[in-house]
């Protein structure tokens, strides 16, 4: 073969490298917002240097083969407070409002401080009225009104009273475990008797690996399994047919006793047994500074995708059969005068992305069974001067925000959401490899076109 041969074969060799670096690099977004989740042009242009970064590393294993059938079950649902809501009318208006806007689960807390006050098996509240009253009267309202609307209730079993505890609260912290681990798994067994055939779903904990709701004390994922387990067989004991959730982990990068990464807690979790110890795993869904669109994904980017690395640790852990549910979802609104703890947006970008963000589950992230957005309403306006107060869709006189009314005009005009075809999830997995065969066959080739060639001797 002469020269002439030989640089057209590299010459061919160098553009099929360039046309696999295209492919590995061309994304999949009709616009930089697509992309990135950015709405200014100066986050757009650092998002995709983001993109590219983590568009050419390994992809997180989903294994969508492994989940059941898709079944019809909404995807809607929100977390409530209904508890603390004195008057039974502003209880019923909420769960009213709450089904106008789309939604048909309530994540809603049956809080063990508030049921079981004063002492083992004791459920008379005796904290305002000397001859006391009964402690499940509000909850056993709450049963019937969601029932009445409709709406499932996912029971949130957390916060122990302070008699599980031998160490104050100041000390142990007010959310922190029992000391007897089987008191509690009493008390999630007591409510699953109670409302059995009523209440379905129940999710073990919240955030038991960080933000103190393991209380002033180092997280243990090793302890949380030994809790969950215990609950998870003392709720089936008596409803064989619940569903129960493992608590939702935080995504945080923080590795400082009291916080651990969720990623690594949920795989010491699986170290730890607890695998067989509930039927849906948990997370959150908070946006933060970045839109529902963002498809930047990095185990050091907490955004709203992050969940992609959970499943990516079921899958490795042969627990790719189940769902994970999103307990918290939102995006804050909190003012420009206010420390933005957990991001911050406009009410319109709230509104915007919350809409995105279920038509992202409902079309791509196929292993999120109910997305609850955080939150319908508080009792009274007495946080506003906190952060996390800014996610509400209601205020507290029912004054809904523009969230709310997007919800409500989503629940009653959306068509049905198309699957993203699968050709294209294999060409995202497969971005990696494309990259390296091309980077490797491009530069292979250029260098072969500009090494000096002598002229070839005719014999």
């Amino acid at each position: 073969m002469n020269r002439g041969n030989h640089t057209g074969c590299f010459l061919v060799a160098f553009l099929i490298g360039l046309l696999l670096l295209l492919l590995a690099f061309w994304p999949a977004a009709g616009s930089l917002y697509d992309l990135t989740g950015e709405e200014a042009l100066r986050g757009q242009l650092a998002g995709v240097v983001h993109w590219l970064n983590t568009a050419i590393r390994p992809q997180p294993e989903l294994a969508l083969e492994l989940l059941p059938e898709k079944d019809s079950q909404s995807p809607f649902g929100v977390n409530t407070f209904l508890q603390q809501e004195v008057e039974s009318e502003k209880r019923a208006r909420s769960l009213e409002m709450a089904r106008n806007a789309g939604f048909r689960f309530i994540r809603q807390e049956f809080q063990w401080e508030d049921i079981e006050i004063h002492g083992k098996n004791d459920f008379i509240d005796r904290r305002n009225v000397p001859e006391g009253v009964d402690a499940w009267e509000k909850y056993d309202l709450i049963v019937d009104q969601a029932q009445q609307s409709g709406i499932e209730i996912i029971a949130r079993l957390s916060n122990p009273p302070s008699w599980s505890r031998e160490q104050p609260d100041e000390i142990a912290g007010s959310l922190a475990p029992p000391d007897d681990f089987q008191d509690f798994a009493d008390f999630a067994a007591t409510v699953a008797a109670r409302y059995e055939g009523r209440i379905h779903y129940y999710q073990i904990w919240n955030e038991p690996n960080g933000n103190d709701e393991w209380g002033l004390q180092d997280v243990n994922p090793e302890a949380y399994s030994d809790l969950l387990c215990l609950a998870y067989q003392a709720i089936k004991d008596v409803d064989p047919n619940s569903i129960i959730l493992a608590g939702a982990l935080t995504p945080t990068l923080a590795m400082d006793g009291q916080n651990m990464n969720d990623l690594i807690y949920l795989q010491r979790m699986y170290n730890a047994g607890a695998g067989g110890c509930f039927d849906v795993m948990s997370a959150q869904g908070y946006g933060l500074w970045s839109g529902a669109m963002d498809q930047r994904l990095r185990p050091t980017v907490i955004n709203l995708p992050h969940h992609l690395f959970l499943r990516d640790l079921m899958v490795k852990n042969n627990d790719g059969q189940k769902p994970i549910w999103i307990s918290e979802m939102g995006w804050n609104v909190v003012p420009e005068n206010m420390e933005a703890r957990f991001g911050r947006v406009t009410e319109a970008q709230q509104a915007k992305y919350t809409i995105e963000a279920y038509e992202r589950i409902k079309s791509e992230w196929l292993w999120i069974g109910v997305a609850n957005y955080w939150f319908l309403k508080r009792p009274s306006d007495s946080e506003k001067d906190q952060s996390w107060y800014y996610f509400r869709l209601l205020e507290p006189d029912f004054t809904p925000l523009p969230v709310y009314d997007a919800l409500v005009t989503y629940a009653n005009t959306a068509l049905e959401t198309q699957e993203i075809a699968e050709w294209l999830r294999v060409w995202q997995s497969l971005r990696p490899l494309l990259f390296f065969a091309g980077a490797a066959l491009s530069f292979f080739s250029l260098l072969m076109l500009l090494a000096p060639h002598g002229d070839s001797a005719s014999p």
